[in-house]
């Protein structure tokens, strides 16, 4: 995000929360917990229904695992037609996690209305309306594993009506293999005007993607022509520097989702060895680098599903999402922002696999106990008890501008996205213009904010509270993006939550809120924290 031009320097409000961290003797030095609070403090929590002889050290826990095979989030993106389900349907039957039997139903099926090439895509595409249309519409989960790593894959939809569900499986990845058409007009209705190319990668580095795979697909259509192959890389590779990602975070393919060729071994064919020796997808997939996970910080995760019923033939309400910070295990109490409600977990699986634990970059589905499934919602957070994420309306964020067709002033309306809730909201002050490189102060109070501008604006939404920290304290829950008209107007991250709700949030957690609450007749709830000094 630096180099969009977003300068990470947050506000601290006067009511955060900051912890420092202290590296755990014997374990990786990437893994840390909260300094001054024994690994065992959780144990004695009255939160915890754990006893302490059960307990899991999840630290240790997660060292051990990430020694093994690193767990990861691997999401595939790219314009409509690019061929990326094709494409990633191909490449998990040829690493054996589709049965010959499953593939020839798929052939059979998609015959009988016409679409045979469409088999492999069916791998993925699993709903009767994405069959019959011919493109992915939701957000399709799989699990795979190359030599030294383990992956989620989420194949994400190209069309533009879907670009939501595109951002909400992206917010879970820590990288993405971008899927370019290689044919003849291809690339370019991707990466010209209205295309979704560009959209995609920019998303996708707002949303904090910095490893990008670009798979050049098709090419068998061209002959595998290097010419080709030269020229997509060229443009597109121009782009992405300029989007902010790093050149050494890039790794091009030539690939054919529809023969498999260069896809799990690497291809045979003449007309590509010639004149590439390089990695196939597989192998370049295996290289992608692990992520620091935010296991020091308190357990925070997004829901982007839920429904009624437990795992396996237990009671309760299922939870699926992926964990952005600290950890759980089964046990555990979790609460559920907005709303506050508190849940047991009972069964909890990390990539349908059943396990006691989940850590930061797990992919996870869990059952909890002693909650109301119509207190859940797509976007709200499950969060530790002891440190509830705050909720708030109003916010300031550093936002970077996109290529937009009418500049931003004050009281734009926007749809606002964050992981995988979209809600109404507007920017209500141009707060400061930033300087790109340096984050300095440029012009207070501009009138309005162009094309490539970074700025720092004040953001209300319209019509109720959501969970948000800022960038400093969660980089998970910190970023957001601005959409209007069906194009995306903006990315940023939340630079400092209103103190209104952090305010009324310690007052809850000094269990004094029924006494101050009567005073708020006479105090208004902006106020500084000087009220408290006078308890």
């Amino acid at each position: 995000m630096a180099a969009l031009g977003l300068n990470h320097t947050v506000t601290k409000s006067k009511t955060t929360i900051i912890t420092t961290s202290t590296k755990v003797k014997g374990l990786d030095s990437n893994l840390t917990t909260p300094s001054g609070t024994p690994t065992s403090s959780r144990a004695a929590s009255p939160l915890s229904k754990i006893p302490a002889s059960k307990r899991i050290n999840v630290l240790e826990e997660y060292a051990k695992r990430s020694s093994d095979k690193p767990k990861m989030n691997l999401v595939v993106i790219g314009h409509v037609d690019a061929g990326k389900s094709t494409l990633m349907g191909h490449f998990l039957y040829d690493l054996g996690n589709v049965n010959e039997r499953m593939m020839q139903k798929y052939e059979r099926d998609s015959q009988k209305i016409g679409k045979g090439s469409f088999a492999y895509a069916w791998v993925l595409d699993e709903t009767g309306e994405e069959r019959d249309r011919g493109i992915t519409m939701d957000i399709a989960m799989n699990h795979f594993e190359t030599p030294h790593r383990q992956f989620t894959l989420l194949d994400a939809p190209g069309h533009r009506d879907f670009i939501p569900n595109m951002i909400s499986g992206t917010a879970q990845a820590d990288a993405a293999i971008l899927v370019v058409d290689a044919a003849t007009g291809g690339f370019e209705s991707g990466f010209d005007a209205n295309g979704q190319t560009k959209e995609h990668a920019l998303l996708a580095r707002s949303l904090g993607v910095q490893q990008l795979v670009v798979a050049v697909n098709k090419l068998d259509v061209m002959g595998w022509d290097q010419a080709r192959f030269d020229e997509i890389t060229a443009k597109l590779g121009t782009f992405l520097l300029q989007a902010g990602y790093r050149k050494n975070n890039l790794t091009y393919v030539p690939v054919s989702g529809l023969t498999g060729d260069n896809l799990v071994k690497r291809s045979q064919s003449e007309q590509l060895s010639s004149w590439y020796d390089g990695p196939c997808l597989l192998e370049v997939i295996d290289m992608i680098e692990p992520p620091v996970r935010l296991l020091d910080k308190p357990f925070r995760m997004g829901v982007t599903d839920f429904f009624k019923g437990g795992i396996g033939s237990s009671g309760g309400v299922s939870v699926a999402g992926s964990i952005d910070s600290g950890s759980l295990q089964v046990g555990e109490q979790v609460m559920v922002v907005p709303g506050n409600e508190i849940g047991i977990v009972k069964n909890l699986q990390v990539n349908d696999e059943t396990t006691n634990w989940g850590a930061a970059g797990d992919s996870i589905l869990m059952t909890l106990s002693g909650l109301d499934i119509l207190n859940l919602s797509t976007g709200c957070v499950l969060c530790t008890p002891l440190q509830p994420v705050p909720i708030t309306t109003t916010f300031t964020a550093q936002i970077v501008v996109f290529d937009i067709k009418i500049p931003i002033t004050s009281g734009f309306p926007v749809i606002l996205h964050h992981q995988s809730s979209n809600e109404p909201a507007s920017i209500t002050k141009l707060l400061c213009s930033l300087d790109k490189s340096t984050g300095e102060v440029v012009k207070r109070n501009p009138r309005h904010l162009s094309k490539g501008a970074t700025a720092k604006v004040k953001i209300q939404l319209s019509h109720r509270a959501i969970p948000l920290e800022t960038f400093k304290d969660n980089k998970q829950l910190g970023r957001i993006m601005l959409r209007k008209g069906g194009e995306t107007v903006a990315a940023g991250v939340v630079d400092e939550v209103s103190e209104r709700y952090l305010y009324i949030k310690n007052l809850i957690r000094n269990k004094i809120f029924i006494f101050i609450s009567l005073c708020f007749r006479f105090l208004p709830l902006d106020r500084d924290m000087t009220i408290i000094n006078h308890i």
